[in-house]
């Protein structure tokens, strides 16, 4: 979800991947005591960006059966949290009772030494709540439920309808699948569009395409016993070919910074990967354009961007709560709620279901069916694509690094050797 994924945060994956080592280490620290919660009380949980939960939040402590009340606090974006929860996990002190997890950060927590410094939320009878890979990302090699998973990332495009019609593409959703049947007729439209539209790039930066290219990859930083591997075919097609787009379609922005947002009210780019919870930045970015649109399409068949998930830190005093209110937010109606605040498309298999039923459409997006795309989007992605070992938030974040390098002028095969030297470091 909302995944920044931003070459910042390289450093601090870096980071949380020496906390793991340490933990292991010292074999991490003892549970806390635990107390029980009177009317009185206040559990607490922080988020990132928006994960819908403002209502639902409200909702709860406006409920006189509840037998606590929730405080909730939301952080910018991922990196920044990520970094104090680093920190607060190295300290053994200072994380509230439920905290949010990024998807693309998830194998790190499972190791040995990051695992045992959260509470086991294994509970048999929740087993067929959620679709399978984002359930089973989020446990242990012998079973330990770390986390319970609530959003998915299955993507589609949003689109400019209106700067497609002035290049003289198809702007009509159902033509435009044409656009994005594949990679190559993805950029042979932008090449177009271009031209037509000098001041206007294809896509909103290099970053995003990678990223969206990585999602279709099997094994494109390591092999399915961990170890690291970046000379390979699949990612070397995913260098080649966004490094070779960014002189003729890319703004040479970086995702999340205000040049990037910019881009979305001034026409600074026609297209960008979109799952779900990218509906809200576009829509915070750009409320006054009229443009916008979603296809139920994306290049090359699905793929999955993001993904967040609940988890319980042993640090919490209050851990029966606190998984009680996880839960509460991951269940169908919750997960439901959400998606309507925020379009995070759920991981809840009910809350699936309930959408591809639902003709819910979105007066933004030109009254796309967002739901039900969202749904055809999701049976597209295979599962276990891409393979994300234990250093794949690390070396997504140098390889995110590498290509804003090309942006800013650096040459590929220069940037490249960068990028390798800096994986190499990591071992």
């Amino acid at each position: 979800m909302r995944h920044s994924t931003t070459p910042r945060k390289a450093a601090v994956g870096v980071a949380l991947a020496l906390v793991a080592g340490t933990m292991a280490a010292c074999g991490g620290d003892s549970e806390a005591s635990q107390a029980s919660l009177g009317k009185d009380d206040v559990l607490t949980i922080t988020t990132f960006s928006d994960f819908g939960y403002d209502a639902l939040i409200e909702q709860w402590n406006a409920d006189p059966d509840r037998p606590f009340s929730v405080k909730m606090t939301k952080i910018a974006d991922w990196d920044p949290w990520k970094q104090t929860m680093t920190q607060a996990l190295q300290a053994g002190d200072g994380l509230t009772d439920v905290v949010a997890i990024e998807g693309d950060a998830m194998p790190q927590f499972l190791t040995d030494g990051a695992s045992e410094q959260f509470a086991d939320l294994t509970d048999p009878s929740l087993d067929d709540r959620w679709v399978e890979y984002a359930y089973e990302n989020a446990q242990t090699a012998d079973g330990k439920q770390v986390a319970y998973p609530t959003d998915a990332g299955p993507e589609g495009f949003c689109y400019r309808a209106d700067l497609f019609e002035k290049a003289g593409l198809p702007s009509d959703r159902e033509e435009v699948k044409a656009v994005f049947e594949s990679w190559d007729s993805y950029f042979a439209a932008g090449e177009q569009l271009t031209e037509e539209l000098p001041e206007t790039k294809w896509f909103d930066s290099s970053g995003a395409i990678a990223q969206a290219m990585l999602n279709q990859t099997q094994f494109p930083f390591q092999t399915e016993d961990n170890t690291v591997e970046v000379n390979n075919p699949e990612l070397q097609n995913v260098w080649e070919t966004v490094t070779s787009k960014v002189d003729t379609l890319s703004p040479r922005v970086v995702q999340w910074e205000d040049d990037w947002e910019a881009g979305f009210a001034n026409d600074g780019f026609a297209t960008i990967p979109c799952p779900g919870w990218m509906f809200s930045n576009v829509k915070s970015a750009a409320p006054d354009v009229e443009g916008w649109d979603f296809v139920d399409a994306f290049p090359g068949g699905g793929g999955n961007w993001g993904g967040s998930y609940l988890a319980v830190p042993m640090q919490s005093e209050h851990q029966e709560e606190a998984k009680e209110l996880a839960n509460w937010l991951t269940d169908t109606e919750q997960q439901l709620a959400a998606f309507e605040a925020a379009g995070n498309y759920p991981a809840n298999v009910g809350a699936q279901e309930a959408l591809a039923e639902e003709n819910i459409t979105d007066p933004y997006f030109n009254d796309a069916p967002t739901a039900k795309i969202l749904a055809n989007r999701a049976a597209a992605v295979e599962p276990g694509h891409p393979y994300k070992g234990d250093k794949y938030s690390d070396i997504l974040g140098l390889f995110l690094t590498a290509i804003q390098r090309v942006d800013e002028g650096i040459s590929p095969d220069e940037s490249w050797a960068t990028f390798e030297q800096a994986v190499e470091s990591l071992s």
